[in-house]
């Protein structure tokens, strides 16, 4: 099967069901399955922050990393995946939301 190449064109802001919250950087795939996600119960919510982004040199980079290391769920899905960032790509999302105009 060929792995897809997920194109990240939204910002997000997720609340787990303890309450807390953060931001991700997604496109309508992944807002639809976090909107399926928060149906089933496993987070709280998911809202659109903002819209086709700009397709910047972090956005780039943080989509490389999330396509190596992470699938996007299938409908069929039993949890909610939150995407593990490291340190280097904390950075890059902060850029990204700062680039934005967000947090």
């Amino acid at each position: 099967m060929e792995k897809q190449h997920e194109v990240l064109t939204l910002i997000e802001e997720i609340t787990r069901n303890d309450g807390s919250t953060y931001y991700e950087i997604g496109n309508m795939v992944h807002n639809g399955r976090a909107e399926l996600a928060a149906e089933r119960g496993f987070i709280k919510e998911v809202r659109i922050l903002q819209l086709n982004i700009p397709h910047s040199r972090n956005v780039s980079k943080y989509e490389d990393y999330i396509n190596s290391h992470y699938k996007m769920q299938d409908e069929s899905m039993d949890h909610w995946e939150e995407w593990k960032r490291t340190p280097e790509m904390d950075k890059v999302v902060a850029d990204i939301l700062k680039e934005n105009h967000i947090g």
